[in-house]
């Protein structure tokens, strides 16, 4: 007996990185997927696959969420913002310019998922602590950096003027 799949599909509506995009996406087909393959933001980094990593954090309405955990179809009217979102054209955001200057990336395969983490917690947080830095980054793995300049870099970017909103 031969079995044919057919792939649901459902209409989606939302906007990322400011733009919007219509598409009509297979019900099983993963948020992170549905940005690489479908929209080309191959930034979003899928590790593990199962929300432990972190590499594939993107920001879903303002908030930090690992996008290889929620469908595609959940995102319908959602705003979202990736790790192509936080430049402005070829200037850097102050936080992608702090990992640059604390060399606060090695292999950079963390890197996009880290700085989208770390863009939410100083949102959140504007003026943390060492402390609150190592709490608010807990939930994202980098193997390379051991974490010292990925921290310096968030502290840094803390004590310059207001961060500046992804986009903006």
């Amino acid at each position: 007996m031969t079995s044919s799949y057919r792939a649901v599909t459902l209409p989606i509506k939302l906007t990322v990185n400011g733009k919007e995009y219509q598409s009509s996406v297979e019900v099983r087909k993963t948020l992170a997927d549905f940005l690489r393959d479908e929209l080309g933001l191959t930034g979003t980094h899928l590790g593990c696959e199962h929300g432990v990593c972190g590499a594939c954090t993107i920001l879903f309405n303002g908030d930090a969420v690992r996008s290889c955990l929620m469908l595609a179809v959940q995102a319908d009217g959602a705003n979202l913002t990736t790790v192509e979102g936080l430049a402005q054209e070829e200037e850097l955001h102050p936080l992608q310019q702090a990992f640059q200057e604390n060399h606060a990336l090695q292999c950079g395969f963390c890197t996009p998922g880290m700085l989208m983490t770390a863009y939410a917690f100083l949102q959140d947080t504007p003026s943390p602590t060492e402390e609150q830095v190592k709490e608010g980054i807990s939930g994202n793995i980098c193997r390379c950096t051991g974490y010292a300049p990925i921290i310096q870099a968030i502290l840094q970017t803390s004590k310059e003027p207001p961060v500046r909103k992804a986009g903006e």
